[in-house]
């Protein structure tokens, strides 16, 4: 460790705010229909659109119509997406030659980019012709995102209204998001990535003649566009199968550092959107303080773990001083310490490290914020929800030690909320827990395996908790493009998804209907110290209280077997 790691890890994560504080204040301005400096290009475009859909753009649904156009519009995405990677050896702009997707991976793949999970059975290079990429995952990284971003909007309405009745027109949401936001922020990332070397052209691949003089085929393709709305609407799914490991979508500090930003601006954003909007900036101001400090702290501990010698190498006599295994030398541990956290805690797949090769704590701490859920700060708009249901189980808690109705933001919390809240919050441990016991136990699944013991169990809780927690990154040493894998782990993105959002959706019907009340004395405040200090322990105790017991068989386990290795 040394002066030179910590300044890049304070210096990344400082630029994610600065830049999350003006793309949050313009985003309130989209959600609230207001006018911007785009809205002279765009909105004829933005009509047009609606004239198309039949859209009424001043026409609110309540929560039950917002949900079903979210789920309407998923189901119609995943099966063109479906039908177009089951058909593209028969379509256009396919120059290498790719054949279809067997039905059980393009089932994954389907639901993992409709999802915004982006989980990756495939190596993009060698799997998905340029159409696919282009027209099929690049058009979901977009949709996919302004999809949760809507849901955001709708709860910022929520707790903005009084007595409300409608949530906005997610039709209207999912356009301006898309046009005025992904598109705008998208085009210039990508021209940026492309200023620092990361290819942007039609052809397949091109051949050259390595060092050693012999002939290499390198596969070329759209990268920068798909590589900018694969980071901004922490997506992942890469456009090579290494992810942003690989030099093509990630040449150098300069590009690592864009993306590093990209990852986190948004979600940063969202928050201060919500706040601007729902008339609450100090209180959520303390969500992102929360978020913030779960993110660094994370980042700061697996950087001080992987600044040690591997013990295998250790026990050989070997001082190696940093766990440089799999990881981009060219970014060195404190890059990829940092990546590892941004990209578990923002809900994004994409890496620029293998997972795998961390130290077993490492491992840990990245597998624990993924199963926390979508909310340091998670993915684009599903991190403010995310966060939003964690807030009001800290309020409640705080309710029955002072014998009083909790409220949040003006909006009293009773029964009703709770029940929903717990009923999100139960889905993970569903999807993560269940499918790990069963995969564990079942010859299907343990064929995927390359490893036994703990480690083995640590991949399998990585699998369901990436998928489950809708974020796509891989841990390695687990063969996933095989029936059993690709089925269950679509069945976990959707459950940690749409299983997900159906109670949010509701918890924001309700708090919308009610009346928006003044703060009193007794009211508790939802910003200050006390209260970040509350929702902090919050998250922590329930994340450690439903999965802790997994963890202690899988990454704490492999630790202990670390250690007791080098015994003499």
């Amino acid at each position: 460790m040394d002066l030179r790691g910590w300044a890049e890890i304070a210096l990344t994560l400082g630029l994610s705010v600065g830049v999350a504080w003006p793309l949050g204040l313009y985003m309130a301005r989209i959600w609230a229909g207001e006018t911007t400096w785009l809205t002279p290009v765009l909105n004829p475009v933005e009509r047009g659109i609606y004239r198309v859909l039949g859209v009424r753009p001043e026409q609110s649904q309540g929560w039950k119509g917002y949900s079903f156009s979210v789920i309407a519009f998923s189901v119609a995405g995943f099966v063109l997406l479906y039908a177009l990677l089951r058909l593209q050896g028969f379509l256009p702009l396919n120059p290498a030659g790719f054949g279809n997707l067997d039905p059980h991976l393009a089932f994954n793949v389907a639901v993992s980019f409709v999802t915004n999970t982006n989980w990756q059975s495939y190596g993009g290079e060698t799997t998905m012709s340029l159409l696919s990429q282009m027209a099929g995952l690049a058009v979901q990284n977009f949709t996919s995102a302004a999809a949760g971003l809507a849901i955001a909007a709708a709860a910022a309405r929520a707790f903005a209204g009084d007595r409300e009745v409608g949530l906005g027109n997610f039709w209207v949401d999912l356009v301006r998001i898309t046009l005025y936001v992904l598109l705008p922020l998208s085009i210039v990332v990508a021209l940026a990535l492309v200023a620092t070397g990361v290819p942007q052209t039609l052809h397949a691949a091109v051949t050259v003649t390595g060092l050693e003089g012999a002939q290499q085929t390198l596969a070329l393709g759209p990268v920068a566009s798909q590589e900018a709305i694969k980071q901004i609407g922490t997506n992942g799914g890469g456009f090579f199968n290494a992810n942003s490991a690989h030099p093509f979508e990630n040449p150098n500090p300069l590009s690592n550092l864009i993306e590093a930003v990209s990852i986190t601006a948004l979600g940063f954003a969202t928050f201060i959107a919500f706040g601007r909007m729902a008339r609450a900036r100090k209180e959520a101001a303390s969500l992102v303080i929360v978020a913030f400090l779960l993110v660094a702290a994370a980042a700061v501990a697996i950087y001080g773990l992987e600044n040690q010698t591997v013990p295998g190498l250790l026990k050989a006599g070997v001082e190696a001083g940093q766990n440089l295994e799999g990881k981009e030398y060219r970014f060195g541990t404190a890059a990829s310490a940092l990546w590892s956290a941004l990209t578990t805690g923002a809900s994004n797949g994409s890496v620029n490290a293998m997972h795998e090769s961390f130290m077993p704590l490492s491992g840990g701490i990245q597998m624990f914020l993924i199963q926390l859920g979508e909310i340091l700060p998670g993915g684009v708009g599903s991190g403010l929800y995310g966060m939003l249901v964690m807030a009001l189980l800290a309020v409640f808690v705080a309710g029955l030690m002072v014998g009083r109705t909790p409220e949040y933001l003006g909006k009293k919390v009773e029964a009703a909320e709770i029940q929903y809240a717990m009923l999100a919050v139960l889905i993970l441990p569903l999807a993560i827990l269940g499918f790990s016991a069963l995969a564990a136990v079942l010859p299907a699944a343990l064929s995927s395996l390359l490893t036994d013991g703990p480690h083995g169990l640590s991949e399998i809780l990585y699998a369901y908790s990436s998928a489950g927690g809708n974020n796509g990154s891989a841990f390695a040493g687990l063969t996933a493009a095989t029936p059993w894998w690709d089925t269950t782990l679509g069945i976990a993105m959707l459950l940690g998804r749409f299983g997900y959002i159906v109670p949010v959706m509701a918890i924001l019907g309700s708090l919308a209907a009610k009346p928006r009340l003044a703060p009193t004395a007794g009211t508790l405040p939802a910003s200050g110290r006390l209260f970040s200090g509350l929702l902090l322990g919050v998250i922590l105790v329930l994340g450690g209280l439903q999965f802790f017991p997994a963890l202690a068989l899988g990454p704490l386990a492999e630790h202990f077997q670390l250690l007791a290795s080098l015994r003499p």
